[in-house]
């Protein structure tokens, strides 16, 4: 077999009296399939989960790997900040030369303009209140702690190289006048010398410099010196096989001093009335590994190059990602619903055809009669799978964890035993290697 490309991970996960997923009225969030409604879960609320669990097998625990930031504040927070009261930099200084190279980095013309601004506003009270918001982002910026360290030394040595050109530095005093050359020196500094050239090779040279996160599920940036990062993980919204399940939850909040003082207050205790809504549901979650952009993220390399470059931080990174996503629940409402779950059916796929989802196997809503819900999905997806193999053909090597009427799936598909769930990452790991 050639070595594989994709690994395409199938879950089937059960949820009780949960709520999961809201949309922007509280609401469950919805998918309409096949002509019925279904409960949704969003991707993005899968990945947040995945990438932000701290926990056994949790990707920030890796040995190697580089955080990943996402913030509108990580100009001011990670790196002025940071000049400013641990390297002890002049504060204004800092703040010009980080708001030139945000501009630089971003492309963000217009806020040269606010800056080309300066003589007309007043920065007393800006200073004055140690409020420097004005580097604060309008969308939320993705960086690696391997690029936030580049950029910090980047301003750190400029300021240093420019320094005696301002001489001693009273923050409150002059402070308009004084930032405002800072910023234009330091702008026109970085546009005489290079520097934008400079940075972005530096930038590509890091090893994972867009972090982790950013390796494996993408960047998007306007930026021509930050790197554009491909999501090396794409991640489906996951929905019911079935049509939803919800009910309203009528609920009250007791309060006690009333309730024990019912003669005082006049009141039985009732302090809170409310309602909120409850879904339940087997979820259909569909996920694909690009093996070679994964490695190429990670290792910093051209896509073309994957084969020779190290895949043990890519074989780690995929052995814990196949135990979070059968494991770790999108956490919501927690204290009234304990939503956590753990996938009742994982199949994971590893070949060189380009991935095709089953979630079609749902395309017509599980009947929830009969042997039940499980049962009926499993049917309906072991069932889908034979056809797609007899209509297409299978270049796939395939690996199954179930419970329940698994001997459906052995009864009707290619795959010939079940697998626990670690033996199933293990291997998978092993397919990233090419072992």
């Amino acid at each position: 077999m050639n070595t594989p490309k994709f690994l395409q991970i199938h879950t089937l996960t059960s949820y009780p009296g949960t709520l999961l997923n809201r949309d922007d009225a509280g609401f469950a969030k919805r998918l309409p399939f096949g002509g019925t409604s279904r409960t949704r879960i969003s991707s993005q609320c899968l990945k947040y989960h995945w990438r932000n669990f701290d926990g056994e097998n949790a990707l920030k625990n890796i040995i190697d790997s580089e955080k990943t930031f996402r913030s509108r504040e990580t100009f001011k927070i990670k790196i002025a900040n940071h000049l400013i009261e641990e390297e002890r930099l002049p504060k204004s200084l800092v703040y010009a030369a980080t708001g030139s190279i945000q501009v630089l980095l971003l492309n963000q013309t217009k806020h040269l303009d606010s800056y080309d601004k300066l003589k007309k506003s007043s920065f007393e009270d800006f200073f004055k209140q140690n409020n420097p918001d004005f580097l604060n982002t309008e969308q939320v910026t993705i960086f690696g702690w391997p690029e936030i360290k580049e950029l910090r030394k980047v301003i750190r040595n400029e300021i240093k190289n420019l320094q005696n050109d301002f001489g001693q530095i009273n923050e409150v005093e002059n402070t308009d006048d004084l930032l405002n050359k800072a910023f234009i020196e330091f702008k026109e500094y970085f546009k005489k010398t290079g520097k934008k050239s400079d940075i972005k090779e530096n930038l590509e040279g890091l090893k994972l410099a867009s972090g982790l996160d950013a390796a494996m599920f993408g960047r998007m940036v306007t930026s021509d010196v930050l790197a554009r990062g491909d999501a090396a993980i794409h991640v489906a919204h996951a929905f019911t096989t079935h049509e939803e399940e919800s009910e309203s939850d009528y609920f009250t909040a007791v309060d006690e001093l009333r309730r024990d003082l019912p003669e005082e207050s006049g009141e039985l205790g009732s302090g809170h009335i409310n309602s909120t809504e409850l879904s339940s549901g087997l979820f259909y979650t569909y996920v694909v590994v690009d093996i070679p952009l994964l490695v190429s993220n990670l290792q910093g390399v051209s896509r073309e190059d994957w084969q020779e470059a190290d895949k043990s931080l890519a074989a780690e990174v995929t052995n814990r990602f196949i135990k979070l996503i059968a494991t770790v629940s999108p956490g919501a409402k927690l204290g009234s619903t304990a939503p956590y779950s753990y996938a009742q059916c994982l199949l994971v796929e590893s070949g060189t055809a380009q991935p095709r989802t089953l979630a079609n196997a749902f395309q017509q809503a599980v009947s929830k009669n009969g042997d039940g819900v499980l049962s009926n999905s499993y049917q309906a997806v072991a069932s889908h799978l034979a056809e797609m193999d007899q209509m297409y053909g299978n270049s796939n090597e395939r690996k199954l964890s179930a419970m329940g009427p698994k001997k459906i799936f052995l009864d009707k598909t290619d795959i010939s035993e079940i697998t626990p769930v670690p033996e199933v990452a293990k291997w998978t790991s092993e397919q990233v290697k090419g072992n």
